[in-house]
């Protein structure tokens, strides 16, 4: 709701829709109800993403799955592009997926996932005039940062050459770049906003 009044006070207009992106029959149903309603969809973002975080020798079947199917087959949407002539697809992956990290292989892969299905995405749609771009953070200021630990925390800013974590603005401002006209010839770009963590 809060979301709502913030664009409608900016001029816009939108709803709000709620599925679990892991549910294949949801997304379609979901996509289908906003292909009806709008017509086409301009700008995609798949940026729903969970943790279960486990050292794989440790990790169960359960949380393996839960990972992968929210946060990579949730990027499964872009399909509905096809029909259309333009469009942009914005995947948000992770520094973890580029990089892996301990007690992640759920996570990491299914980031990882994400930046294959990126490229090939992007090669598939080309012609059609729709780019496809993942933007990939690294350690940001969130509610799934904010349950680590201090010593965790420490280790991760000294893996930083910036020394800090980022904030969610800064990958706001990544993805409204790359969903803007100044990224017109951008695609299949994987685009790390970690404060030079993966350079």
């Amino acid at each position: 709701k809060n979301v709502l009044e913030e664009i409608r006070k900016n001029g816009g207009d939108g709803v709000l829709y709620q599925c679990d992106v892991a549910d294949y029959q949801q997304t379609e149903a979901m996509a289908k109800e906003l292909i009806k309603s709008y017509g086409h969809v301009d700008v995609l973002v798949n940026n729903a993403g969970i943790t279960r975080d486990n050292l794989i020798l440790r990790m169960s079947e359960e949380e393996f799955d839960a990972v992968v199917e929210t946060n990579l087959k949730g990027c499964f949407l872009s399909r509905y592009f096809l029909k259309q002539k333009s469009g942009k697809i914005i995947n948000i992956a992770s520094v973890s997926g580029v990089l892996g990290n301990a007690g992640q292989a759920n996570y990491a892969a299914s980031k990882a996932g994400i930046i294959g299905l990126t490229k090939t995405v992007a090669r598939e749609l080309a012609s059609r005039g729709i780019t496809v771009n993942a933007v990939a953070p690294g350690f940001v200021h969130t509610e799934m940062t904010e349950v680590l630990s201090s010593q965790v925390k420490e280790a991760a800013v000294a893996q930083i050459p910036l020394g800090r974590f980022g904030e969610t603005q800064d990958i706001a401002n990544m993805v409204a770049f790359l969903a803007s006209e100044k990224a017109d010839y951008i695609t299949g770009q994987v685009i790390c906003v970690d404060g030079g963590m993966a350079m």
